[in-house]
């Protein structure tokens, strides 16, 4: 087991931190022009608007979702890759760039709740649910965070183009002035993806009379399926919590922890893995 992450060709080939970057260039920049269009005041009929009424709206729209979803899983490559060298990383270095995934998971997350479809409202729906389950601080972490139900999508809009990116961004800046890459350096890449957002269209789900049962983004399944069974606070806040904390301190020099941690997060993945599969077979 604690050869999982040992380095093989392909991963010491294939530069997957500069691959991240591309797809994460190329989301902010086609998310600047998706931007321009959007309105929250409005945000149905902004999102309907971009792939009917706006040139090439449902282009860049299609671009700003699929690289964004790629940035994230080249992102979990890449730190697959250097788990190897994880060693040289400080406790609190080491720290700050796990704590990024989850950020970059709300940046995604908040992306889904702002085309304000089916898909989009009840995801925010139970987003709120299971922030203010939190004891104590939950309905000021919603009034921070979210508060869709008081205020549209204001803040929502505000946090996925501001707010959790400057959080990103001092979470990895110390790690990422280190690297320099630019579309130039990936050609294949970036026609890649390019030319197959051409191809697939962004998903945009409507409402429809009489189906009640609504699948979450592709990520938030397996939580959507837990909170079947357990309440919101169990599933939505301490379950993801205590993968975070076994990241946190999933460094060799821990040789007591270390397999323990390991063992914890290949079951926790795997049971998330199966409950993504059943909320997909219903």
């Amino acid at each position: 087991m604690n050869d999982i992450f040992k380095e093989n060709a392909l991963m010491r080939t294939v530069k997957w931190g500069e691959w991240s970057l591309i797809a994460l260039f190329i989301s902010v920049l086609s998310g600047i022009l998706v931007a321009f269009q959007y309105d929250p005041a409005t945000p149905l009929y902004s999102a309907g608007s971009l792939d009917l009424l706006v040139p090439f709206g449902d282009y860049f729209r299609s671009l700003h979702f699929y690289s964004s979803q790629l940035f994230f899983l080249l992102t979990l490559v890449h730190l697959w890759a250097i788990f190897e060298r994880a060693e040289t990383y400080s406790r609190s270095q080491w720290i700050r760039l796990t704590a990024t995934l989850p950020v970059a998971l709300l940046i995604l997350f908040t992306g889904y709740i702002l085309r304000a479809d089916s898909t989009g409202a009840s995801a925010g729906l139970i987003a709120e649910n299971i922030i203010t389950a939190i004891p104590g601080v939950g309905k000021t972490f919603n009034d921070l965070l979210f508060s869709i139900t008081d205020d549209g999508m204001k803040r929502v809009y505000v946090n996925h183009v501001i707010g959790f990116g400057i959080v990103w961004g001092i979470l990895i800046w110390e790690h990422l002035r280190k690297y320099r890459t630019s579309f130039w350096n990936h050609p294949l890449l970036t026609a890649i993806i390019l030319l197959c957002c051409l191809l697939t269209s962004a998903p945009f789900e409507p409402e429809k009379l009489g189906v009640f049962h609504i699948s979450g983004p592709w990520f938030f399944l397996g939580l959507q399926e837990l909170l079947r069974f357990l309440p919101p606070l169990l599933a939505g806040v301490i379950f993801p919590s205590t993968l975070l904390l076994a990241l946190f301190f999933l460094q060799r020099h821990n040789r007591y922890y270390y397999p323990r941690l390991l063992s914890f997060i290949l079951g926790w993945l795997g049971t998330y893995t199966l409950l993504t599969v059943i909320a997909l077979c219903r």
